[in-house]
């Protein structure tokens, strides 16, 4: 019970982490969609901020996102992102597009630097190795309960150590694959930035 209880707990971390992964990226494209859907509607000529706005998506996907998977950095995001946030603060926006309109831009720049450092975060962030630990040293002393409980009978023995031993290689192998959002078989994908780069880029 005790082995059963920390390998959910553990699965549990991790999925939760997963999922915060998830979001952060699709919070962080639906910021960066505000400012691309924002600088479109407004009646004043942003070339300038749509420019440095596609420059920013592109390094993101093609620079950033395979570098981060790598557990390496991308500093070529950082001058571009500022790039953008110079862009969005210059007063002439304000004056030719309002207040308002410059406020929003504003308000989505910083929400999806927010977003892209939480995203960096998660992928940075590793579940506590004492935690695996633990989960495979009860899992070893629960083999050898196992195999005492059935030691006068060496069939009903083996049978028990294998089904457990199956068990618990597939359990602890699927929440293994998760361990990094950003990399391996089951991760989080880089579609939503993808398609606003793309979408930047027309």
């Amino acid at each position: 019970m005790l082995f059963a209880f920390l390998t959910g707990f553990l699965a549990n971390d991790i999925t939760d982490r997963n999922r915060q992964a998830a979001r952060a990226v699709q919070s962080e494209a639906a910021e960066l969609r505000n400012i691309y859907a924002v600088s479109n509607a407004s009646v004043s000529d942003m070339g300038s901020l749509r420019s440095v706005f596609a420059k920013y998506v592109a390094a993101l996907v093609d620079d950033e996102w395979p570098a981060m998977a790598q557990d390496q950095e991308a500093h070529s995001v950082e001058s571009v992102y500022d790039a953008l946030l110079r862009e969005v603060s210059d007063p002439q926006i304000g004056q030719a597009a309002g207040a308002a309109v410059q406020t929003a831009l504003l308000n989505a720049a910083v929400g999806a630097g927010s977003a892209r450092s939480e995203r960096l975060a998660l992928a940075s962030d590793r579940t506590i190795d004492a935690k695996w630990i633990l989960v495979l040293i009860l899992g070893v002393v629960t083999q050898i309960s196992i195999g005492l409980v059935h030691m006068k009978k060496a069939g009903a023995q083996i049978t028990a150590l294998s089904v457990f031993s199956i068990a618990v290689v597939m359990a602890l192998g699927l929440i293994g694959l998760q361990e990094r959002p950003f990399s391996g078989d089951i991760r989080v994908e880089p579609g939503p930035l993808a398609e606003v780069a793309k979408i930047a880029a027309d």
